[in-house]
């Protein structure tokens, strides 16, 4: 899973590592829900050029696309709202999520990052997943 910054360039490095985070996701989608905070799924979203290249491994953008819905747009504030919840509650149990809490927990810190900067410069935001 990665950050989708609006625009062409925001300014800042984007690269977030979400290796951990999406292996992990269905745990993580629990202590949101716990939490009472949006998972990191619900931030999700895709244009037709990531869609085309997910679903077709053929060149050029199929002609199916051309339906697909608008990508949707976040604040990084909301994004914000989770990754610090789940930051805190992991702080507070070290061994909630196993053996890759150590990970999941500087994963989400780039995460915050990010976000921090995408709030900082007024832009929005979107998860990407790569299955790739």
């Amino acid at each position: 899973m990665y950050i989708v910054v609006e625009g062409e360039d925001p300014g800042f490095d984007i690269f977030v590592n979400g290796h951990a985070l999406a292996r992990n996701e269905d745990a993580l989608e629990r202590l949101a829900e716990k939490l009472s905070v949006q998972p990191l799924l619900q931030f999700f979203s895709a244009d037709r050029n990531s869609m085309a290249l997910l679903m077709d491994p053929g060149p050029g953008i199929p002609e199916w696309t051309r339906d697909l819905p608008q990508p949707q747009w976040f604040s990084p504030e909301d994004g914000l709202t989770t990754v610090r919840s789940l930051l805190d509650f992991l702080a507070m149990a070290p061994a909630a999520l196993g053996s890759e809490t150590e990970v999941i927990v500087r994963e989400l810190r780039e995460y915050e990052t990010v976000l921090r900067k995408t709030a900082l410069r007024g832009l929005r935001w979107h998860l990407a997943v790569s299955w790739r």
